[in-house]
């Protein structure tokens, strides 16, 4: 049995594209956990889900325009982010709606622009739902760097985002500046999003972002363990994810999201019979 998983592995690694998306989304779903975490606990988790439709529409955008698409997706969907959190902030339009106005209105926008191109084709699929194929060696190393960027400024600023996403009155009235430290949050996020997103696809890569948080908090209560355990979890299930997908020709970004519901539903059963002793 092992011996044959190490076989298969070593067969799936032959192929260089598998490494690509290997690499890439591990780095990702490590950034996607460390970020997941305070994104649940302030409940505003469904900003990924919000800025993977802001992506889909910039990488249209990129496609008609015959650009890198991750050069233009990047910017656009950090600016997005920005604007998001003014918007729910400074205005009638609230934390939920601001989303919704903008998630819905950013997929209509990238589907229209498509249609006029391209055309309804495979490619809004692969958009839509990922393609372990989209990565190209430009996008792997721009993806490691800025993995490893967001990797670096959650570490750095670890103590502050703490601060801010469990006591956000206390922390201002202690000299820290949440509202910078928000949206370094929600840029992060952005990046993060905008880097998975060619792989798990618009409407899977919010999985990244919530299962793993969800998960680990079934069995974890200090913020720092649910961190680390997010992020194992995370790890773990994108690479069985894959390996699944190379065994049964499945989609990578819904036999991804298949592994976190069920290791989920695992660690809420623990929780369950742990709880009743």
């Amino acid at each position: 049995m092992i011996i044959s998983m190490i076989d298969i592995l070593i067969q799936m690694f032959s192929y260089t594209f598998l490494v690509r998306a290997v690499v890439v989304g591990l780095m990702v779903s490590l950034c996607a956990a460390l970020l997941g975490v305070s994104l649940v606990l302030k409940r505003y988790s469904m900003i990924g889900d919000a800025l993977s439709h802001v992506g889909f529409g910039t990488l249209a955008i990129a496609t008609a325009l015959g650009v890198a698409p991750l050069m233009v997706s990047i910017p656009l969907v950090v600016i997005v982010a920005f604007l998001l959190l003014r918007i729910s902030e400074n205005s009638k339009i609230k934390g939920d709606a601001a989303i919704a106005l903008i998630s819905t209105s950013s997929l209509a926008i990238g589907v229209l622009i498509i249609s006029f191109t391209t055309g309804m084709n495979t490619d809004v699929c692969n958009y839509l739902f990922g393609s372990i194929l989209a990565m190209s060696r430009s996008d792997v190393i721009l993806s490691i760097v800025l993995s490893c960027a967001v990797i670096v400024l959650f570490v750095v600023f670890y103590n502050k985002i703490f601060a801010v996403t469990f006591d956000e009155n206390f922390a201002r009235a202690t000299g820290t500046k949440a509202g910078l430290y928000n949206m370094l949050i929600a840029i992060l996020t952005a990046m993060t999003v905008v880097l998975g997103m060619r792989m798990m696809g618009a409407l899977l890569i919010s999985c990244l972002v919530i299962f793993p948080a969800l998960t680990a908090m079934r069995l974890c209560k200090r913020f720092l363990s649910v961190t680390i355990c997010s992020a194992l979890i995370s790890l773990i299930c994108f690479f069985v994810g894959v390996v699944v997908s190379y065994l049964y020709a499945t989609p990578t970004g819904a036999s991804v999201v298949l592994v976190n519901i069920l290791v989920f539903t695992l660690f809420w059963g623990i929780d369950m019979v742990r709880g009743r002793r």
